[in-house]
């Protein structure tokens, strides 16, 4: 028995960062190995039966796969710096921040990488490197064109000036918000990190703060977030610049107001798909009706519903419930469904934002959990 964690993944990983940050932040005794070494392939991916990244060796031996479920695993184990506020409006900005600031940022992130050509030389060696460390340069060629196109064979536009300059465009109006946030507070709440700050850090960190063309427009045009993405990467929880701020989450349940600018910002820039996805969910557990205990989809552990065509906005709309994205928005809608009618009408006033608050009162028809990373209906099985 080991008495430390192994975390297995990689620095061009996205959701590998946000892992690697928590576990830096809290204390966690770990070391990281790629996933080109033998113990994962012989141990880790049979035992988790996934290959996705990353996944974390306990010192007991048990495998957890996925960002979200080493969090929550590490939780209790490690109570000290608290990922998750105990008071209830703080606790769902950052339930919404592990949904937006992740899953909602994916897509600018993963572009991004892809249709800048100056990214392209580091980023295949950078993946050569994960599964051939010490391999001569004609082996990191080969081995990360081998991941660059699989990674591109999920469908890209074509390359374009026009295209490109949105994507910066997009990214710059995004680190405006950051920036302005950056100004008076280090973490997204006040002195304290939380599980929003570690689930911004697979786009800002894996991706457009290491790819070249990213990190330069984050060095040239939001100085304060890179340096929080630095800071993010080290075990100390205050840094110089902000070394008078309490280590504390902000008292009355308050929320910054450029965090919520924050959220308010990626949520229209990114939210609606989730918002069409929970519409579909519920479509489609009318439809089936499944019995508690049933698994959604047994051959895959991250499925995508059939689609079906709902109507948003008074735009009609075909679409698939994405199932772990619907399980990252059930955390906020728990949390939501918990207060009282006069609380959840003041958070909704003070988020002011649309699709917030369809991300919160589209209540879904069913709850997910999740066992042997596979998505099920929660409850007992009457079998």
């Amino acid at each position: 028995m080991s008495d430390h964690y192994t975390l297995y993944g990689s620095y061009a990983s996205y959701y590998t960062a946000k892992a690697r940050t928590y576990l830096r932040k809290k204390g966690v005794p770990f070391v990281e190995r790629l996933p080109s070494d033998p113990m994962f392939r012989n141990k880790v991916r049979p035992a988790s039966g996934s290959h996705r990244i990353p996944q974390l060796l306990t010192p007991t031996g048990d495998v957890i796969q996925d960002s979200v479920a080493i969090v929550d695993h590490i939780e209790p184990l490690f109570p000290d710096l608290p990922a998750f506020p105990d008071s209830p409006n703080q606790r769902i900005f950052v339930h919404l921040m592990e949904l937006l600031g992740s899953e909602g940022l994916v897509r600018l992130a993963w572009m991004h990488r892809w249709m800048f050509e100056e990214n392209l030389p580091f980023v295949i060696n950078d993946f050569g490197r994960s599964f051939k460390p010490q391999g001569s340069d004609e082996d990191l060629q080969h081995y990360g064109n081998l991941i660059a196109d699989r990674m591109r064979s999920y469908g890209l536009p074509e390359s374009t000036p026009e295209l490109r300059e949105q994507l910066d465009d997009s990214y710059k109006r995004l680190l405006t918000c950051f920036e302005k946030h950056f100004i008076e507070h280090p973490y997204l709440l006040g002195g304290h990190p939380s599980a929003a700050d570690y689930a911004v850090m697979g786009a800002l960190h894996a991706h457009l703060g290491r790819d070249p063309a990213g990190l330069r427009v984050m060095q040239i045009h939001a100085p304060r977030t890179f340096r929080f993405v630095e800071h993010m990467l080290v075990p100390e929880v205050q840094s110089p610049e902000f070394y008078s701020t309490a280590i504390e989450y902000p008292a009355n349940d308050d929320i910054p107001g450029t965090a919520l600018d924050i959220l308010r910002h990626i949520a229209t820039e990114y939210g609606e798909p989730f918002v069409l996805g929970a519409l579909a969910f519920n479509a489609d557990i009318a439809e089936q009706d499944p019995s508690p205990g049933s698994v959604l989809d047994a051959e895959k552990d991250q499925p995508t519903l059939p689609a079906h065509e709902i109507v948003y906005r008074d735009k009609r709309h075909k679409v698939g419930a994405p199932l772990y994205a619907i399980r990252l928005l059930q955390r906020s809608q728990q949390v939501f469904q918990e207060l009282d009618d006069d609380a959840k009408k003041q958070l909704l006033v003070d988020l002011n934002n649309q699709t917030l608050t369809d991300l919160l009162t589209t209540t879904l028809a069913a709850e997910l959990a999740r066992n042997n990373n596979r998505f099920e209906i929660a409850g007992e099985s009457n079998e």
